[in-house]
């Protein structure tokens, strides 16, 4: 063992300690105490914004003096604007129903037995994430207000950022009586540092990661804790012979431009046959025009000038920029055969007039989130109502798609009787 991976290991276990007993506090914390270090949360941020930004400005410098450009720095950056949204998340979540103690269903057996089934905390969640700052709160939030203590893990390109809101946000905790140590950071930036927060048995309850294949491969093939996938996101927009043009065009360039960087981002785009002399040169001059480099199939290039030939790898890459994969496809079933075969299981969409076409898109497709007449950009946790997200689970088990407080939550059975043996 590398004297690396034991200093990692050392950091991972004594946050891994501290987090427990402080879960132990949130899981008996009552709503109103929950939802006072929410606010004195956002408050903080929202006074500290000169902090937060100074300490964001270190970390674009160094990102930009090491050659990252373009999406990345994209991600990474913070500005008045996403400052108020990471405030406004936190306040949001004040608003929503907690989810601790709430009753899923009950019964009594015909021995006298009183059975209900009610939500209560993870325990520990750890998530590792890339350069997104935000996610430190959006994260720390959620867990709070589920009675999660956290452990965040960041990516090194944004570790003053991260310090910087941790420390707002545990003295709001503090504020509220609630130990710091309910939202930890992990400080070590190495690669390390994720390894040994894979294999924190008996400290970590629940690992998201938020990441690329390499951090999934990564989590698949060394974790020893229980974990929830945040997969990658190719998300296809399908758009049909009988679309309104005028809806389509608006969908795709929202669903691809809006925010390219993210993991509901469009990356391919689908049209029908019957549209390719018509809708697709239209919609691909609006995306040119929009600063997307369009990467086409070909039939694609033959109808459109000045584009890239698609590859195959490109039906199976998520860019994360404004580069976008199109595909010209006979029809409703091409275009499902084609997601089945490149898509990721997030978010898929159908640009349709027909109720017949867009029932069969949302029964066959297999996706988190499965659109009709939308963009894929809604698969968001604050767009969907919950206040914010730790993530997009792509997997089946325990959670799927945006994880809000519910999918922070568990469940155990108390089953009261008066003398009752078996």
């Amino acid at each position: 063992m590398s004297d690396s991976l034991d200093t990692a290991r050392a950091q991972v276990r004594d946050l891994g300690l501290a987090a427990k007993a402080a879960a132990r506090s949130l899981a008996q914390a009552s709503t109103g105490t929950k939802n006072a270090a929410l606010a004195a949360m956002a408050d903080g941020l929202a006074a500290a914004r000169d902090t937060l930004l100074a300490a964001n400005q270190l970390d674009l410098d160094a990102a930009a003096g090491n050659g990252v450009t373009g999406a990345m720095l994209n991600r990474l950056a913070l500005n008045d604007k996403r400052l108020a949204g990471m405030v406004q998340g936190l306040r949001d979540l004040i608003a929503l129903p907690d989810p601790v103690g709430g009753v899923v269903d009950g019964w009594r057996r015909p021995n006298g037995l009183d059975i209900r089934r009610v939500r209560v905390p993870l325990g520990v969640v750890g998530i590792i994430y890339e350069s997104r700052p935000n996610v430190t709160a959006d994260a720390a939030g959620l867990c709070l207000k589920s009675g999660n203590a956290c452990i965040l893990r960041g990516g090194k390109e944004a570790i003053n950022s991260n310090r910087a809101i941790r420390e707002v946000l545990a003295a709001g905790c503090v504020s509220a009586g609630l130990p710091a140590e309910a939202i930890q950071l992990v400080t070590n930036i190495t690669r390390d540092s994720a390894l040994a927060l894979m294999q924190a048995e008996g400290l970590i309850d629940c690992l998201i990661p938020r990441g690329g294949r390499g951090l999934i491969a990564n989590l698949k093939d060394n974790a020893k804790v229980p974990y929830i996938i945040d997969g990658d996101g190719i998300c296809h927009t399908f758009v049909n012979d009988d679309a309104d043009q005028n809806m389509a065009s608006a969908v795709v360039l929202n669903a691809k431009c809006s925010y390219p960087a993210v993991c509901n981002a469009m990356e391919t785009l689908l049209v029908h046959a019957d549209l390719a002399d018509t809708f697709l040169p239209r919609v691909a001059a609006e995306l040119q025009a929009a600063g997307v480099e369009l990467r086409g199939c070909p039939v694609t290039c033959a109808k459109v000038s000045g584009i890239k030939p698609a590859t195959d790898e490109d039906w199976d890459t998520e860019y994360g920029d404004l580069i976008l994969s199109v595909k010209v496809v006979a029809d409703l079933d091409d275009a499902m055969d084609h997601i089945a075969a490149h898509g990721s299981g997030h978010s898929e969409a159908i640009v349709t007039s027909s109720y017949a076409a867009g029932r069969r898109f949302t029964h066959e497709v297999d996706a988190a989130a499965v659109y009709i007449n939308a963009s894929t950009r809604f698969t968001d946790g604050g767009e969907f109502g919950f206040g914010a997200e730790i993530g997009i689970s792509t997997q089946k088990l325990h959670a799927r798609g945006p994880l809000g407080l519910i999918e922070l939550t568990t469940a155990k059975y108390i089953v009261e009787g008066d003398g009752q043996v078996r």
